[in-house]
């Protein structure tokens, strides 16, 4: 008989947030047979999976509105953390018992899934497996973004747009950590709070008088010229101001459209000012500079470990309640990472 496993399934495309017991309307569903995977290849790896971060791409993807479509049904998901239980014959990287965190395309939502060694990254000790689920996505993406794409140097001014999103706070405690002047944009005192928490010189809410004028304040008042670094996974209006404090030389960092709205950066503005802009996808690294991508996830788990870094998770929630976790997301009430946890609930000690 084929063994099965739990796994949340998404059954048609449609609206995450409808609840589970709707199974009408629902897109997704809980199941306890959903086929358990097999070894795919000689340097396959399987893992229990402990926790699995939700991400604004999981919404999408469950909508049908994300680049990447897997054939229905499938199990969603990406980041994960977990136990290896079972390995190749060929895996060198990892072995059976080893503590494990990384990324796939989907099918982390689900308590075991088969991936490449290649997927896969140790945790250290002093790194919990709650955190280390949180990890690879929003911290992997913000490091390449500010260290190997913009080169952010200490003393240079950070601009964050999204501030208290997932990506967003960690472009902030990560822009700290590499002695940046950090600038935060969040809308509603919750988030703006948090952010003063974590240590951004400067935060503010732009909902009453938007970006220019209070950062342009706040720039002179520390005889500062301009933006170094604008790092915007929002689009639309707020980039097009932030735009207007970027200074000659400076570094766009272009991570997502969460606002819906594509912006469009002026040719001639960025030739006359030498911008440089960068487009980040985080996932395309493991194909085209992995070693680059592994060195950094090291990297970010160790200060993970060594507490120099705080992995904020503002929601956790089991599987069953996942429409929760999606609607968290899709109502922008997200401070930092949701994550979904495989067990009744993971202790951070």
């Amino acid at each position: 008989m084929e063994a099965k496993i739990r796994a949340l399934v998404v059954k048609k495309l449609g609206d995450p947030k409808v609840p589970l017991s709707d199974g009408e309307r629902c897109p997704v569903e809980e199941t306890r047979s959903w086929p358990r995977p097999a070894l795919a290849s000689p340097t396959s790896v399987r893992v229990k999976v402990k926790a699995t971060s939700v991400n604004f791409s999981t919404v999408l993807q469950i909508q049908g509105l994300y680049q990447e479509k897997p054939k229905l049904p499938f199990v969603p998901g990406g980041d994960f953390s977990g136990v290896v239980t079972e390995v190749g014959p060929q895996v060198t990287k990892v072995k059976v018992g080893d503590r494990v965190c990384g990324l796939v395309n989907y099918g982390s939502f689900a308590e075991e899934f088969v991936a490449d060694e290649s997927e896969m990254f140790l945790v250290p000790s002093g790194c919990d497996l709650l955190t280390a689920g949180a990890v690879p996505v929003v911290y992997g993406t913000s490091h390449l973004a500010l260290e190997h794409r913009a080169n952010l140097r200490p003393g240079q001014v950070l601009l964050v747009l999204g501030a208290a999103g997932g990506v967003g706070l960690a472009a902030v405690q990560l822009g700290k950590l590499m002695g940046a002047i950090v600038i935060a944009v969040a809308r509603g005192k919750e988030k703006v709070d948090l952010l003063k928490s974590q240590g951004a010189d400067f935060v503010l809410d732009p909902t009453q008088e938007g970006i220019l004028k209070p950062v342009q304040a706040f720039l002179k008042s520390r005889k500062l010229k301009g933006v170094d670094v604008l790092y915007d996974p929002v689009g639309g209006k707020l980039h097009k101001e932030a735009l207007k404090l970027v200074k000659w030389g400076g570094h766009i960092l272009i991570i997502g459209f969460a606002s819906g709205e594509i912006p469009s950066i002026p040719a001639n503005i960025a030739l006359v000012k030498n911008w440089t802009v960068h487009g980040l996808y985080w996932g395309s690294y493991a194909i085209h500079q992995p070693d680059t991508l592994r060195d950094s996830m090291k990297r970010l788990l160790n200060w993970v470990a060594d507490g120099k870094l705080n992995v904020h998770i503002s929601n956790q929630f089991p599987l069953s309640q996942a429409n929760l976790a999606f609607a968290t997301i899709m109502d922008r009430k997200v401070i930092g990472k949701v994550v979904l946890v495989l067990e009744e609930r993971l202790s951070r000690l």
